[in-house]
């Protein structure tokens, strides 16, 4: 090997590790609120993880192989790597809509129950049964909660925490008041606020029917591109030769940059913003919970 290509190689494999770190540093990734509870993190190397990272590993080598390019190779496996969160819209889809819809059901399950004379306790232990798969765990610890006589507004408070979810603080809001003054108008109240809740579950649903398209027109563009690139990197390789110099690497870098960084914008602008939540506890605790 000679000099220009070991420096070629070097300079070539230091980009492409770059890029790959910009890609993994970039990403979205949820961050949890100022006040609410710190939840178990997951494995580190779960068996999606294992095969996302062995899909991408792949396709460096293979891509490594046919082009010779380090950079290329890099930038695929990133690709790979960072699919989901990039482009696809597949693990995102229904997680939008399935709590707002189970919401909006479990208030109307509670208006309905407390308009046939029935108590709000009562009303949220057979509420809990009826609930959507999104909301059945937090409300069956509600229920738990409740079962250890731990007073209702505290138990409510703390079923906010487990949802952590801006529109749920509305309805536990109204909840608590009413466990608290027991006043009147409650059923109105629930009625409103479920009707709030559908009217931004169909705005929900239209903004990721059009997130979908524009992902799916990304998609497109991305699998369109890369095709052509690959089909000249195969067929045609005297048209392609300046990339294998030091020069062509460089370039193909800063491409390689700008198309992750429009990626990384599209993303940006297509992910919905989340509303501060209502109920956040000052220091941790809530007034009124028990441990």
């Amino acid at each position: 090997m000679t000099v220009p290509t070991t420096l070629l190689t070097l300079t070539g494999t230091g980009v492409g590790l770059g890029l790959w770190l910009l890609t993994l540093a970039s990403l979205p990734r949820a961050r949890p609120r100022p006040g609410t509870p710190v939840r178990p993190r997951t494995p580190a190397l779960t068996p999606a993880r294992r095969r996302r990272w062995l899909l991408a590993l792949a396709a460096a080598v293979l891509t490594l192989v046919a082009t010779r390019w380090v950079v290329a190779a890099l930038g695929v496996g990133a690709l790979v790597l960072g699919w989901e969160r990039l482009v696809a819209t597949t693990g995102d889809h229904g997680r939008g809509t399935a709590r707002p819809e189970a919401l909006a059901g479990w208030t109307e399950s509670l208006r309905d129950s407390i308009a046939g004379s029935v108590g709000l306790e009562q009303a949220v232990h057979a509420g809990a049964g009826t609930a959507g798969p999104a909301l059945r765990r937090p409300l069956h610890r509600l229920v738990d909660r409740l079962r250890m006589r731990e007073p209702l507004p505290g138990a409510l408070l703390r079923l906010a925490d487990d949802l952590d979810d801006p529109a749920a603080d509305v309805v536990v809001a109204a909840l608590v008041l009413n466990a608290r003054l027991r006043g009147p108008g409650l059923r109105d109240v629930l009625t409103a606020l479920a009707v709030s809740t559908r009217e931004e579950l169909d705005a929900r649903r239209r903004v990721e029917a059009e997130r979908r398209s524009i992902h799916r027109s990304v998609r497109i563009v991305l699998v369109v591109v890369l095709g052509v690139m690959a089909l000249l990197t195969l067929t045609n390789r005297s048209y392609v030769a300046p990339y294998a110099t030091l020069g062509g690497q460089l370039v193909l870098a800063l491409v390689a940059g700008l198309l992750l960084l429009g990626l990384l914008w599209l993303r940006r602008l297509s992910a919905p913003e989340t509303p501060a939540r209502l109920l956040v506890p000052a220091v941790g605790t809530h007034p009124g919970r028990t441990s």
